[in-house]
Formats: structure tokens, sequence, C-alpha cells
């Protein structure tokens, strides 16, 4: 095969699957760039102030006996956890063990608990748009599992449109990066833009890639070795994996000793000071065969994967068994933890949140750009008016559902203000009827330009008044959360009214040109 036979191949397969997933793609990476900032986001809505810290902070006896107030967790296994940094954490609640326990009153729960006032609400109750834009960013709205399939091949098929263009762009890519020529030709604009923007974030677009592809569709993955290796036993697999909890056998006999929570957790700091408690597990509780455990990692400044876990007997007080984090990781925990941390950023501060932020709305202006040179190869005139008229229809959709992205959520900022409490209903309602008005509103007005300046301009407005919205209906101005150091909320303030002016800057920019 020739040299340029297989160019013209990987040139168009390129093409190809970037114009396929292009749509998808860009809602993953607007919503996930807002994702980077999905605790900031949510404790702004909440009116919160908390810790930066993924230690679980809060008194377990308290809590536990608020639990059992409303719910008999005799024989029940219980599970706390801290996935996020906010005032809430969750809860899980298993069918109880004891056979004397109703029917009626047998049945798991989740829960969403307070850590300061110990209330206690649903998961669709205290939905939140933060929680909301972290989920549309892998599709979680969708049917379970389509949406996480369809974000996992759209992530898959994107790893295969950075590997092609790499190759295809392989011996310009440094003279190109340091080529733009805003007063060229449209389709030179759009492919300097592209191949700039590409290069800038190419380390970012391939992490993301590579993690989001392995996240969502690992369920299929793996699908094979359990048929094969283990016959069918997904049990044994997700233990071998270390995903699977330590099996405690219910002895239905109450226990008849006290017991604190709190002890075991003040034990667990004990051994290791700068443990960061994440999950506790009580098994069997009330049994005699109660245990606990704990889990969680070490500060990332301290060391980066550190994997560690306590089990205690409640009986006798005792440490049964231990992963001490301070020694190696193993190989397995090193490499879940390596996908994880890379794919949510967290690891090194806020500055890199920031930065994957920025790196992640570039991704969207590359694939933006890449549809345009699309769009701009095949606006010929040789080429018959009824497939220029189709290529033009198919950019104008496109780009009326990515370019509404952003005038809708701003504006959602605004609703979750103006109308809270809000609940999950209202979020989908909201955000998914407005996305829909925009786009029917920007394919019919048939200008791409149009869409173009409307989305910047609606967009910069709606995000000037978000610090408007928030200041009047809870008082929390800027200026004075910034005073006062509540810089979780200070923060999306002055994040949105930096967005908005970068934004109404390009809007007048780009007006200005098409005046001239």
């Amino acid at each position: 095969m020739s040299d340029k036979r297989t160019y013209n191949i990987l040139f168009h397969t390129h093409t190809v699957s970037g114009i396929v997933i292009s749509v998808a793609l860009y809602v993953i990476f607007f919503a996930g760039s807002f994702s980077f900032f999905r605790d900031e986001i949510i404790n702004w809505e909440r009116n919160h102030t908390v810790e930066r810290t993924e230690d679980l902070q809060l008194d377990f006896d308290t809590a536990l006996d608020s639990l059992n107030a409303t719910t008999s967790l005799k024989g029940r296994d219980i599970e706390l956890s801290k996935h996020y940094v906010e005032q809430n954490i969750g809860i899980s609640i298993s069918a109880s063990k004891d056979s004397l326990t109703s029917k009626d009153e047998n049945v798991g729960k989740y829960l969403v608990l307070d850590t300061k006032t110990y209330s206690q609400s649903t998961y669709t109750n205290s939905y939140t748009l933060g929680e909301f834009l972290y989920r549309l960013h892998f599709f979680a709205q969708l049917y379970y599992p389509v949406g996480y399939y369809l974000a996992g091949f759209v992530a898959f098929f994107f790893l295969f449109a950075i590997i092609t263009g790499i190759i295809i762009h392989w011996n310009k890519i440094v003279p190109n990066f340091y080529t733009f020529r805003p007063l060229a030709k449209l389709k030179t604009l759009w492919t300097d833009a592209h191949t700039a923007l590409g290069v800038i974030g190419l380390p970012f677009q391939f992490v993301y890639a590579v993690t989001g592809a392995f996240f969502m569709i690992k369920a299929l993955l793996i699908a094979p070795n359990v048929l094969l290796l283990y016959k069918g036993d997904d049990t044994k697999f997700y233990k071998d994996l270390g995903y699977a909890h330590p099996e405690i056998e219910y002895t239905n006999t109450p226990l008849t000793t006290d017991f604190s929570i709190n002890t075991y957790i003040e034990n667990t700091k004990q051994l290791w000071p700068d443990f960061n408690i994440t999950h506790v597990h009580i098994f069997n509780y009330g049994d005699a065969n109660m245990h606990v455990q704990t889990e969680g990692q070490l500060n990332y400044n301290n060391k980066f994967t550190s994997p560690g876990q306590a089990l205690y007997q409640v009986k006798t007080g005792t440490l049964i068994s231990k992963k001490d984090p301070y020694l190696k990781a193993s190989y397995l925990d090193g490499v879940k933890n390596v996908l994880y941390r890379l794919h949510y950023g967290d690891y090194a501060g806020f500055a890199l949140r920031v930065i994957s932020f920025v790196l992640g709305i570039i991704s969207c202006l590359v694939i933006i750009s890449g549809v345009m040179i699309w769009l701009v190869a095949r606006d010929k005139k040789t080429l018959p008016d009824k497939k220029r008229r189709f290529n033009e229809t198919v950019v104008r959709i496109y780009l009326a559902i990515c370019l509404s992205m952003y005038p809708i959520t701003a504006l959602s900022f605004i609703a979750v203000k103006l109308f809270e409490p809000v609940s999950q209903s209202f979020i989908y309602r909201f955000y998914f009827i407005g996305w829909l008005l925009f786009i029917v509103l920007y394919i019919v007005r048939r200008d791409n330009g149009f869409t173009n300046r409307n989305t910047l301009l609606l967009g910069s407005v709606f995000g000037f008044l978000i610090p408007i919205a928030n200041g009047v209906t809870t008082g929390n101005w800027f200026w004075l959360t910034f005073k006062n150091e509540q810089f979780q909320l200070c923060f999306i303030d002055v994040f949105w009214l930096t967005l908005a002016s970068i934004t109404l800057f390009a809007y007048i920019k780009i007006k200005h040109r098409k005046k001239v």
C-alpha cells in the first residue's frame, strides 16, 4: 500500500470518526469541564462552606442514632461514604438479616445525610445542578446502562480519532502549531485553530479518552474474563479485584455490650495519623458478630497511591485485619487509583482543576473547528446544491445543539437560586426543555453566525446575572463571601463573572469582524 493511499485512509478515518461522535463528544467535554467544580457548585447551591478534605467528619454515633430512629438498623449492613467535598454524605442500608423483621420494613435504602444537622433526604430530593452536570458528562440521564456505554464508546472512538490525527499530522505538528492566520480564508482559519488547539490539549484529551473509555465500558471488557476464567462466578472475580467486602456471618444473637463507632474511627486515626477515612462499613448491626471496617487513603501530598483499611470486631473491640497505607500498594490498587485520579484531576490541588477546565473548553473548540473544516471543505461550487444544503443543515443542527449548552447552563444556575429548593425533576425539566427551545430557535433561524454570536451574548448576560441572583436570594454577595473566607461560595460567582467577561469580549470581537 502506497504512502499516499495510507495517508488518505487515515485522513478519512480520522474525519469520519470525528464527525460521528462530535455532538456527543462536545456534550461530554462541556459538561465534564464544569464537573471539575462539581463540589464548589453544590456547596454554592446549598450555601454551604465546608473544609476541603476527603475525610469523613461527623459524629458517627449521633448519625446512627438518627438513622435508627427512622429505620430499624438491627441486622443490617450499613455503609457511610464520602465521595466528594460537600456537607452531605451517602448512606447505604441493606435489607435486614434478622428473620423477625417484617417484609414491609425489610428493604434496602439509600439515603443522603447532612453531617451537621443529621437530617435525612432521598437522592432525588437532594439533587443539585452540580450533580446533574457531572452525570450529564457520561449520559447517566439516559436509560441505564445505555448512557454509560454510549459515553464509553464515544471516548473509545475519540481515542481512535486522536491516534489517527497524530499520524496524519505528525510531520507538520510543530510548524503548524506556530502558524495561525486569522485573516486568511475561512478553511485556513479553521484548520489553523484546529491544529494549534488540538496540540495544546493533546495530552489532556488522550488521558480522558483512555480513562473515560475504561470507566464506561469496563463492564463489557471484563465480561469475557468472568465467563472464561471465573466460569461465571462474578462474586469471586470482584473479590479478586478488591471491590468486594468481607463476608461476616450473622449469628442472630443480640450484642450485649455497649459500643461506639467513634472509637474505631479514633483507633484508625491513631494507627495512621494522616489517614483520610472515606468509607465506614458496619456489618451485622446489633449482632454479636458485628464488625466495623474503615477505608480510605493518605493525603495525596504524602503518597499518591495509599489505600488502607482496618477491620474491627465490636464484641471484643480488637483489630482483626488491616491494610497499611504506608506500605507499597499492590499493582492492582495502583492501576485503579491512578486511573481514577487522572480522570478526576483532584490530586494536585485547585490549580489543576482550573487548568483542566480550560483544557476541556479548548477541546470543545477543537471539536467545533473540526466540524467547520468539514463543512467549508465541502462548500464547493462543483458540488450539487442538494448535497451542499444537506451539509449545511447537518452543521446547523450540530452547532445549535452544541453552542446552546452555554446559555442554558448559565440560565440554570440562575434558576436553581430563584426557585430553591429544587428537585431532580425540576432540574431535568428546566435544563432539557430550555435546551430544546434554544436548539429549535437556532435551527429555524438558519444562520450559523447568528447562532455563534447569540449563544455567546446570552451566555455572557446570564453569566453576569448569576452573582446577582445569588446575592439577592441569599445575601451571599461575592465580596462578602470573600471577606468571610467562604471561598467555595465566592469562587462560583467570580468564576461566572470571569467566564462571562471572556465570552462577551469574544462576542464583541466577532461582531466587529462581521461589520468589517
